[in-house]
Protein backbone atom coordinates (compact mmCIF):
# COMPACT_ATOMS: atom_id res chain seq x y z
CA UNK A 1 0.00 0.00 0.00
CA UNK A 2 1.54 3.38 -0.61
CA UNK A 3 0.80 5.90 1.89
CA UNK A 4 0.57 9.76 1.89
CA UNK A 5 3.66 9.68 4.74
CA UNK A 6 6.17 8.87 1.92
CA UNK A 7 6.25 12.91 1.47
CA UNK A 8 8.42 13.33 4.70
CA UNK A 9 10.98 11.08 3.23
CA UNK A 10 11.52 12.96 -0.41
CA UNK A 11 14.43 14.86 -0.68
CA UNK A 12 12.15 17.49 -2.44
CA UNK A 13 15.12 20.46 -2.90
CA UNK A 14 17.60 17.16 -3.95
CA UNK A 15 14.88 16.38 -6.82
CA UNK A 16 13.98 19.77 -7.85
CA UNK A 17 18.28 20.84 -8.28
CA UNK A 18 18.22 16.97 -10.22
CA UNK A 19 15.26 18.60 -12.67
CA UNK A 20 16.80 21.67 -13.04
CA UNK A 21 20.32 20.80 -13.55
CA UNK A 22 19.38 17.80 -16.39
CA UNK A 23 15.99 19.27 -17.41
CA UNK A 24 13.24 17.37 -18.84
CA UNK A 25 11.86 16.11 -21.83
CA UNK A 26 7.71 16.75 -22.81
CA UNK A 27 6.78 13.81 -25.51
CA UNK A 28 3.72 14.13 -24.41
CA UNK A 29 2.25 17.86 -24.56
CA UNK A 30 -0.85 18.79 -23.36
CA UNK A 31 -3.62 17.23 -25.99
CA UNK A 32 -1.78 14.78 -27.04
CA UNK A 33 -3.09 11.02 -27.06
CA UNK A 34 -1.48 8.12 -25.66
CA UNK A 35 0.89 6.31 -28.14
CA UNK A 36 -0.93 3.02 -27.18
CA UNK A 37 -4.16 4.09 -26.25
CA UNK A 38 -4.91 6.87 -28.38
CA UNK A 39 -8.12 7.48 -25.87
CA UNK A 40 -6.00 8.46 -23.58
CA UNK A 41 -5.38 12.51 -24.07
CA UNK A 42 -3.13 14.47 -21.87
CA UNK A 43 -4.44 17.03 -20.06
CA UNK A 44 -0.95 18.77 -19.21
CA UNK A 45 2.04 18.61 -20.50
CA UNK A 46 4.13 15.10 -19.75
CA UNK A 47 7.54 13.77 -20.10
CA UNK A 48 10.22 12.52 -18.44
CA UNK A 49 13.47 14.02 -16.04
CA UNK A 50 16.46 13.48 -18.25
CA UNK A 51 19.62 11.37 -17.34
CA UNK A 52 17.53 9.36 -14.38
CA UNK A 53 16.04 5.89 -13.92
CA UNK A 54 12.74 4.64 -12.73
CA UNK A 55 11.61 1.64 -11.39
CA UNK A 56 10.12 0.72 -14.33
CA UNK A 57 13.30 0.58 -16.28
CA UNK A 58 12.46 4.22 -18.02
CA UNK A 59 13.35 7.75 -16.96
CA UNK A 60 11.49 9.38 -13.42
CA UNK A 61 7.95 10.63 -14.99
CA UNK A 62 6.71 14.29 -14.77
CA UNK A 63 3.94 16.70 -15.18
CA UNK A 64 4.52 19.71 -16.18
CA UNK A 65 2.42 22.85 -15.56
CA UNK A 66 2.20 26.59 -16.54
CA UNK A 67 3.34 27.95 -12.91
CA UNK A 68 6.42 29.11 -11.69
CA UNK A 69 5.92 26.94 -8.33
CA UNK A 70 8.86 24.66 -8.60
CA UNK A 71 8.86 20.93 -7.53
CA UNK A 72 5.36 20.74 -5.86
CA UNK A 73 4.20 17.40 -5.32
CA UNK A 74 4.59 13.71 -6.34
CA UNK A 75 2.17 10.94 -7.37
CA UNK A 76 2.91 7.27 -6.59
CA UNK A 77 1.38 5.24 -9.14
CA UNK A 78 0.12 1.15 -9.39
CA UNK A 79 0.04 0.02 -12.84
CA UNK A 80 -2.57 -2.75 -12.54
CA UNK A 81 -1.87 -3.67 -16.39
CA UNK A 82 2.16 -3.61 -15.96
CA UNK A 83 2.31 -4.29 -12.45
CA UNK A 84 4.81 -1.94 -11.85
CA UNK A 85 4.99 1.13 -8.61
CA UNK A 86 6.27 4.58 -10.16
CA UNK A 87 6.96 7.99 -8.51
CA UNK A 88 5.99 10.99 -10.93
CA UNK A 89 6.68 14.22 -10.12
CA UNK A 90 4.68 17.33 -10.84
CA UNK A 91 6.57 20.69 -11.39
CA UNK A 92 5.39 24.27 -11.90
CA UNK A 93 1.74 22.91 -11.37
CA UNK A 94 -0.87 25.03 -10.16
CA UNK A 95 -3.36 24.19 -8.14
CA UNK A 96 -5.91 22.76 -10.94
CA UNK A 97 -3.36 21.84 -13.07
CA UNK A 98 -2.36 19.09 -9.44
CA UNK A 99 -6.31 18.18 -9.43
CA UNK A 100 -5.76 17.90 -13.04
CA UNK A 101 -2.79 15.31 -13.38
CA UNK A 102 -4.14 13.42 -10.79
CA UNK A 103 -7.36 12.75 -11.71
CA UNK A 104 -6.01 11.78 -14.51
CA UNK A 105 -3.79 8.75 -12.73
CA UNK A 106 -6.66 7.89 -11.02
CA UNK A 107 -9.32 8.20 -13.58
CA UNK A 108 -9.95 4.40 -13.85
CA UNK A 109 -8.51 2.56 -10.51
CA UNK A 110 -8.98 -0.11 -12.34
CA UNK A 111 -6.28 0.20 -14.72
CA UNK A 112 -3.81 2.62 -12.54
CA UNK A 113 -3.93 4.21 -9.16
CA UNK A 114 -1.84 6.84 -7.33
CA UNK A 115 -1.41 8.44 -3.89
CA UNK A 116 -0.76 12.63 -4.31
CA UNK A 117 1.93 13.40 -1.92
CA UNK A 118 2.02 17.04 -1.75
CA UNK A 119 5.17 18.85 -0.79
CA UNK A 120 3.50 21.78 1.30
CA UNK A 121 -0.01 22.21 1.92
CA UNK A 122 -2.10 22.69 -1.04
CA UNK A 123 -3.56 25.90 0.60
CA UNK A 124 -0.40 27.56 0.05
CA UNK A 125 -0.33 27.31 -3.54
CA UNK A 126 -3.47 28.95 -3.53
CA UNK A 127 -2.54 31.95 -1.72
CA UNK A 128 0.79 32.53 -3.53
CA UNK A 129 -1.64 32.23 -6.43
CA UNK A 130 -3.66 35.50 -5.07
CA UNK A 131 -0.71 37.31 -4.32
Amino acid sequence: MITPELGGRIDWAGWEALVRTNGVTLDRPRGSAHPDWPDIVYPIDYGYVNGTRSSDGHEVDVFVGSAETGLVAAIFTIDHRKGDRECKLLLDCDPGEIYLANGFLNFDRSLMEGVLVMRRPMRSLWEQGTR
